[in-house]
């Protein structure tokens, strides 16, 4: 099932079900706790990320041939950075470029994300997918100079508001049971910059799980952000960074078409 969390007509947050003909049906209940699908349609006024995240996970440095591209030695472990729930964007909302800590060097990489659908906790590899409850597609937006400000630090330069967009919407797990043999890419101004597919991970989606469960708690709703392929603005030669007035859109296999515009932050 195909679901898209969103606005309706008297102000309130709803999920609906995608339908084949591209139609919504409104949705009883919460997914995280049991829902069913309503013959009656949804009055989807706006698309918002499908989720509200407890937690936000991201993985780095997690693609075979992105390791290559960027000269790296593969981590003995899944390196770990946290993005705060404040980063979560909407399709269609713009990628905010930061002033008052000024950016010069923001980057995008598209990813796949996994949300986690019940308290998940030292989980064995081979039954960390019945503890998903859906995919995503995500953008983890970097910027690059303040990774370099701080030493080699991530979470400064990639928990700015708005540099995690997610959507568009939420495929559930049993549609997508093989996370690790999907086609990923990003556009940038309508030009394909990555072009990928999931199988290139180095720590598959069932081990990133189990690694992040061990001896910590993962609740419902928590996002684990699966690491970008090679493609990325930084590996470019001059590097290619996000400007405002541009578009950058993600696309994943089963999934659908996330699509950002970029602008810059004005002062309050």
């Amino acid at each position: 099932m195909k679901l898209v969390r969103h606005v309706t007509a008297q102000g309130r947050i709803a999920y609906a079900a995608l339908q084949p003909d591209g139609s919504a049906r409104q949705v009883e209940g919460d997914p995280f706790a049991g829902c069913r699908v309503l013959p009656a349609p949804a009055d989807v006024r706006k698309i918002l990320a499908p989720v509200a995240p407890a937690m936000i996970w991201g993985i780095g440095l997690n693609y075979r041939r992105y390791a290559e591209e960027s000269k790296a030695v593969v981590p003995e472990h899944p390196l770990v950075f946290a993005k705060g729930p404040n980063a979560v964007q909407h399709p269609g909302d713009p990628i905010v470029l930061p002033t008052t800590l000024r950016s010069e060097q923001v980057d995008y990489e598209g990813e796949l994300a996994v949300v986690i659908g019940r308290t998940a906790r030292n989980v064995p590899r081979a039954r960390a997918l019945d503890y998903v409850l859906g995919y995503t597609c995500a953008n983890d937006v970097s910027s690059r100079d303040w990774q370099v400000r701080c030493a080699g630090q991530w979470c400064r330069s990639k928990t700015f508001d708005t540099f995690a967009p997610l959507g568009p919407c939420l495929v559930t797990a049993d549609e997508l049971p093989h996370p690790n043999r999907l086609r990923l890419r990003t556009e940038l101004n309508g030009e394909v910059v990555q072009d990928a597919n999931t199988d290139d991970m180095i720590v598959d989606v069932p081990a990133l799980i189990a690694f992040l469960s061990a001896s910590t708690t993962l609740l419902p709703g928590t996002v684990i952000l699966t690491g970008t392929p090679s493609g990325t603005g930084l590996s470019r030669t001059p590097p290619r960074w996000l400007r405002p007035g541009d578009i950058v859109t993600v696309e994943i296999e089963g999934i659908g078409r996330l699509t950002n515009p970029v602008a810059v932050e004005t002062q309050e």
